[in-house]
């Protein structure tokens, strides 16, 4: 179980990895960020895929999203000065109390 949940951590960084990526990659016009994105989705989808092997399927799946949210906002906020509004802010500590939320449940 221990095992599934380090995969499903892995898999939701990649996520935001991809995630970055895709802007990075300029609409896949730009060939090496490109390649490292399709690169980062097939290993996000191949470790979410080896989580919800053991985890149940609607948690591993919101999980997974959740990191790729979560962390997609927070580094698009540090990286690329996305906005930082307090309302954003609240948003994000109210997705991370679901994400808990579903970790204690499941």
């Amino acid at each position: 179980m221990t095992t599934a949940w380090i995969l499903l951590v892995i898999a939701g960084l990649l996520e935001v990895a991809w995630a970055l990526g895709l802007k990075a990659s300029a609409g896949f016009t730009r060939l090496w960020p490109s390649l490292f994105t399709l690169a980062a989705m097939i290993a996000s989808f191949y470790l979410l895929a080896q989580a919800m092997k053991v985890l149940p399927v609607g948690t591993a799946y919101a999980i997974w999203v959740g990191i790729g949210a979560l962390g997609t906002v927070l580094l698009g906020i540090l990286i690329y000065g996305d906005s930082a509004s307090p309302l954003r802010l609240v948003s994000l500590v109210l997705v991370l109390a679901g994400l808990v939320g579903l970790k204690l449940a499941g």
